[in-house]
């Protein structure tokens, strides 16, 4: 767990400076199931919206442990190594999106469209939220819509050839984005604001793209783990 536990913070850090993108990508989202909730409901808002994310982060960490399989899978294979690189380029990729300097990153969304076409209707299902279990279910069906973000960290985190630590790691960066998505009034705002600082952002981004060097296969990991 000692191991892990860089990588831990890693994907919380990432959920965090992501934050902003989860604002543009998720806040209509999040104020339209905030008006599903019925009046009579109303009291058990900050409970619903709670549950909202807690089912959203629950659908992350299932989605990593589903493709952290396929990574434990290949471990030890090329294919392994493949998929490596590919998470390493797609960080790098995201550590040039959270700097502002390139948004190719939100065309790899388009991958997940078809499967929310399906998804997506089952949503009104549970609508109005009038319980707990409702709001879950909702947050966790909410969890695959199709994100940049997300898939990035996805495929990053099945990289680690282990299915369960995989799904920590997506439960991490579910928890990174929190703040952002749930936190509501003067605070929000503050933290939104501070989040969108260039100076943030690029710093953010930077360590991103550095993490993605360091995560390609090749002699200069060892270089750097030395130094």
């Amino acid at each position: 767990m000692l191991e892990l536990a860089p990588l831990l913070v890693s994907a919380l850090i990432l959920g965090l400076l992501g934050g902003g993108h989860c604002l543009g990508m998720c806040g209509g989202l999040m104020g339209a199931l905030t008006l599903a909730i019925p009046p009579e409901q109303r009291s058990r808002r900050l409970q619903l919206l709670l549950a909202y994310n807690l089912g959203r982060i629950l659908s992350y960490s299932l989605a990593g442990l589903l493709l952290g399989l396929a990574g434990w899978a290949v471990a030890g294979s090329k294919a392994e190594v493949v998929m490596r690189t590919l998470a390493a380029l797609l960080l790098i990729a995201m550590g040039l999106y959270l700097a502002g300097w390139w948004s190719g990153l939100t065309r790899i969304e388009a991958l997940g469209r078809g499967l929310w076409r399906y998804i997506q209707p089952l949503t009104r299902r549970f609508m109005p939220v009038s319980s707990l279990p409702r709001a879950l279910i909702l947050g966790g069906l909410w969890g695959w819509l199709p994100c940049g973000l997300v898939y990035s960290t996805l495929l990053w985190a099945s990289s680690q050839g282990n299915a369960v630590n995989s799904a920590l790691l997506m439960l991490a960066f579910g928890l990174g984005t929190w703040p952002v998505l749930l936190a509501t009034g003067l605070a929000a705002e503050r933290l939104t604001a501070l989040l969108r600082k260039r100076g943030i952002r690029m710093a953010g981004g930077l360590l991103v793209i550095l993490f993605g060097i360091w995560t390609l296969p090749g002699p200069h990991q060892h270089w750097l783990m030395g130094h």
